[in-house]
């Protein structure tokens, strides 16, 4: 497997909409992620593409923002790895990735959001040195 992690352009939507589908608890359809990823890319928002040679095989997000109790973090979002590629070391190599341009951009921290009902996804994290925060409240209109 030959991994890189590149940047995916405002431009490039339509090659990540298939692999967030399969990350949503609810089915939201195409034209809406394009609408609302089209809106993210206007803020401080840097998309990634995971890719096996030339072949996309995962996508994840990152923000930039600066809190009160952290300074300048990043914000890791919407991690998808295509199901055939999962369990093969990815993650690990992801999180590397993500771990050396939060060091090379003077971040301070890095927080992530996770369902509650995603049990494997909370033990690789904390295998990765996160430590569980607090809880993500949401209210819908």
């Amino acid at each position: 497997m030959e991994l890189s992690f590149n940047r995916i352009l405002k431009g490039e939507i339509d090659l990540i909409i298939p692999l967030i589908q399969q990350l949503a608890i609810t089915s939201i359809p195409a034209e809406i992620l394009k609408e609302r990823f089209n809106q993210m890319f206007s803020q401080n928002y840097t998309c990634y593409g995971i890719f096996d040679k030339n072949k996309i095989i995962g996508v994840f997000g990152i923000w930039e923002m600066t809190r009160h109790y952290a300074g300048k973090m990043y914000e890791v979002d919407h991690i998808v790895i295509a199901e055939e590629y999962r369990g093969k070391g990815i993650g690990k190599q992801l999180f590397s990735f993500i771990d050396e341009l939060a060091r090379k951009n003077k971040a301070a921290t890095v927080e992530l959001n996770t369902y509650v009902e995603n049990f494997r996804s909370h033990k690789f994290y904390m295998n990765e040195g996160y430590v569980i925060r607090g809880y993500h409240f949401q209210k819908k209109y």
